[in-house]
């Protein structure tokens, strides 16, 4: 359960805390003083999208904490978060001016998927939001499959794992394909495999041919370098000559002194080397005159690499591409036994699911029967004693035929029928009920559920539209008994409902220095009595207005009582 909630700088709010009872905690409040904004800050603690807008105008960050308290631990552990003392973990989403925000759960920080993944577990909120949701076919099967499967996921599990091995044979089969599509699919790779192997691409080829190329195109600036440069080193008047001069020279003094020997002994080294490389550039020279074949052959070599580059990647996609290619090849290549095959297990996994659809179906069937009468029970107390209600259900189909419409989930399609009065005719929700029903129909959905999950925290954000008189009493009942199993939150204008708060906070708003904030107060009795005769519409107009306000107020604590009793 929800022990207790921090709000900084969200909308209205700049500072609140709120401590929580384990029972019913009840808002209220004027209307536009900010009961949306707390149960924003709630829906924030349970994995809902961060709008910047949410920020406190000229503000720059804010945060909401949640401290929780649980003795189901799986679901924290699950995501490698370790629970506080006694099973208490503390959410914390920390959101900023530029939209980003930080959530972590006991300081590990996770995203917005795994929050909303993990708060499923312990929190569940019925807002307006859910007044459309429960009209889509969809939601109203997966309802019925929360109620039949939860105790027992196992055929809706098997159901699922047949339906994907089946999807997976009968894609296998696809591409496969039939003897004439095989042949052509084989004639492409073998194309294919021929194309690349044949080219021969050597791994760092295209950066060293790109490197020659570049010499290549410079061929004439080269050429003339060295031509200059062979002609300083062997021309009349070149390098060469004149250090043969150098050694006459030095030569017919070497005999005088070991120095003039050894200058004697460098210069004829000098010589050798000088020599080496005048030979050296002559040989680069002659080799240029057969540049400009070879710069065709280089831009034909990168052409052709860079084609199959294209088609097949670098060249480490051509060698995957090829080994793939191989094993496709002997694959269709033993094709038709292949095919045979795949077409056995496609049979039989045909006939394990349309077994598995029919058994899904039979207990849909079963469970929808007694789920209609807790639902009529549970709408009976909520004012609506005449209700008929129906999960109609699609016709199964045949073996033959059942394939085209076969899902992860089975082949039923199913609908949730209502007639709320007597005389009229069992219609589809989405046409028939009204807004208050549609409170009251929510709220028989929740209270059933909600004995399945375990769910330790409920919300229920203004359960309470298009009902009055009466049938608040019973809605006011039924949140009383929900919440001695569970926590409960309700954002309310129903008199009957704060009449039964365990705990009762008042939200208003008011304006200071020029800013406008939302405050939440703790009612004690005679704050909760004078709330009660507000929300009645007659304090201040009726002398009898607070008196009957305590009527009703101890009104709900007999109904406690008794419940205790």
């Amino acid at each position: 359960m929800l022990k207790r909630i921090a709000i900084h700088n969200l909308a209205l709010i700049r500072e609140l805390e709120i401590e929580f009872c384990p029972e019913l905690n009840v808002f209220t409040g004027e209307t536009g003083a900010g009961k949306s904004i707390i149960v924003d800050s709630l829906m924030l603690l349970i994995g809902a999208r961060y709008d910047k807008s949410l920020l406190k105008f000229g503000e720059d960050k804010g945060f909401v904490e949640g401290v929780f308290e649980t003795d189901n631990t799986k679901p924290l552990e699950d995501l490698g978060i370790s629970d506080g003392d006694e099973g208490m973990f503390i959410v914390t989403r920390r959101f900023f001016k530029d939209g980003k925000n930080d959530i972590r759960v006991n300081g590990k920080q996770i995203t917005t998927s795994m929050l909303r993944e993990l708060m499923q577990n312990y929190v569940d909120i019925y807002g307006q939001n859910e007044y459309q949701s429960l009209l889509k076919v969809t939601e109203q099967r997966k309802i019925l499959d929360y109620y039949v499967f939860k105790s027992d996921e196992s055929p809706l599990k098997k159901q699922r794992e047949l339906f994907d091995e089946y999807k997976s044979v009968t894609a296998a089969m696809n591409d496969l394909g039939d003897e004439r599509a095989r042949a052509q699919r084989m004639d492409v790779l073998g194309y294919q495999i021929d194309e690349i192997e044949r080219a021969d691409v050597k791994e760092g080829e295209e950066e060293k041919l790109v490197d020659r190329r570049h010499v290549l195109l410079a061929a004439e600036r080269i050429k003339s370098a060295l031509a200059e440069c062979a002609e300083r080193l062997n021309g009349d008047d070149g390098a060469g000559s004149m250090i043969s001069d150098a050694i006459r020279a030095m030569s017919s003094v070497s005999t005088f002194g070991d120095a003039y020997s050894a200058l004697d002994e460098r210069l004829r080294s000098a010589a050798i080397e000088l020599d080496d490389i005048a030979s050296c550039v002559c040989d680069e020279l002659d080799t240029m005159d057969e540049s400009g074949k070879e710069l065709d052959a280089v831009v034909s070599r990168l052409d052709k690499i860079r084609a199959l580059k294209n088609k097949y990647g670098n060249f480490t996609a051509m060698r995957k591409f090829v080994a793939d290619a191989k094993e496709e090849l002997i694959r269709l290549s033993d094709g038709e036994k292949t095919y045979g095959e795949l077409c056995k297990k496609e049979s039989e996994l045909r006939q394990k699911l349309f077994d598995s659809c029919n058994e899904l179906s039979e207990l849909r069937r079963k469970g929808a029967a007694e789920l209609q009468k807790r639902i009529v029970d549970e709408l009976s107390d909520l004012g609506m004693p005449n209700s008929v209600f129906e999960t109609v259900f699609s016709d199964n189909p045949d073996f033959e035929n059942f394939a085209e419409s076969i899902t992860p989930n089975g082949f039923d399609v199913i609908e949730f029928y209502l007639s709320p009065n007597v005389g009229q005719p069992l219609m589809p929700l989405a046409k028939i009920i009204s807004g208050g029903e549609m409170s009251r129909f929510m709220l028989a959905v929740k209270l059933i559920i909600g004995d399945l999950g375990g769910i330790g925290t409920m919300i229920f954000d203004e359960i309470d539209t298009g009902i009055s008189g009466a049938v608040g009493l019973g809605v006011a009942k039924k949140l009383c008994r929900l919440s001695r199993g569970r926590q409960v939150l309700c954002v309310t204008h129903l008199p009957q409902i704060a009449a039964m708060a365990d705990a009762h906070f008042f939200i208003e708003k008011s304006e200071k220095d020029g800013d406008t904030s939302t405050y939440v107060t703790p009612l004690d009795r005679d704050g909760q009595v004078g709330e009660v005769s507000r929300l009645s519409g007659t304090k201040g107009v009726s002398s009898t207005s607070d008196r009957n306000a305590t009527e009703l107020k101890e009104w709900g604590d007999r109904f406690k009582t008794e419940l205790k009793d």
